[in-house]
């Protein structure tokens, strides 16, 4: 379906390291913006199969790097929405074999909203974006909020998440986000809550709304 919309949205990019809050601080500007004003693209559905991730010299998969994902279908997604054309996608479920991933559908909206490791690291998915977000958290901050997550949400035992970070997460992280981090356009601290910085993007949003 293509929507007729007057202008190009208005496309923003939230980057952060893992644990930083980056998908929070996502769910909490959607809350504040009015209904059907946004769409979210999560680089999470996009996440290769796991028999296409490449192996650690350990003989581990590695999911923190930028090869992990199919990044043509990830730009190519984001040009059908900002040309007004809806778009199909199957959640990611994290590699749970036993559990089949929701169709999404994604709608174009006056404003779009992309959360990701990579998305200012891919050069033709930054230079589409009209505001970058970078949610900044201490390494270790990130690391204990990880290895809570996944052992309450996911289920993964402590030693294979610290084996994780140790080896991917870290290492991705400097190498392939935080580099970007000061050609943000918003840097919010969440050491210990982001309710300013929050606030700041969402007043700026609904600007954009308002002129849409």
């Amino acid at each position: 379906m293509r929507l007729h919309m007057t202008g190009k949205p208005y496309l923003v990019g939230i980057v952060g390291g893992r644990a930083s809050g980056k998908t929070s601080f996502l769910r909490d500007l959607v809350a504040r913006l009015p209904a059907r004003s946004c769409s979210v693209v999560s680089q999470d559905n996009y996440y290769r199969a796991i028999d296409e991730q490449h192996l650690d010299a350990a003989g581990f998969h590695n999911f923190d790097l930028p090869t992990a994902i199919h990044r043509d279908r990830f730009y190519d997604d984001l040009d059908k929405l900002l040309h007004g054309e809806a778009i199909t996608q199957t959640e990611y479920t994290f590699n749970q074999r036993d559990r089949q991933g929701a169709l999404i559908t994604i709608e174009p909206a006056e404003v779009l909203l992309v959360e990701g490791l990579f998305a200012f690291h891919y050069e033709e998915i930054r230079a589409l974006l009209d505001l970058r977000v970078f949610v900044d958290a201490r390494e270790d901050l990130c690391k204990a909020r990880r290895l809570k997550r996944d052992a309450n949400e996911r289920g993964y035992p402590p030693e294979a998440t610290a084996y994780q970070w140790e080896h991917h997460v870290l290492p991705a992280y400097r190498q392939f986000v935080l580099p970007y981090r000061d050609e943000a356009h918003v840097i919010v601290t969440n050491h210990a809550g982001y309710e300013k910085a929050l606030e700041v993007v969402t007043d700026h949003l609904q600007n954009v709304i308002v002129r849409a």
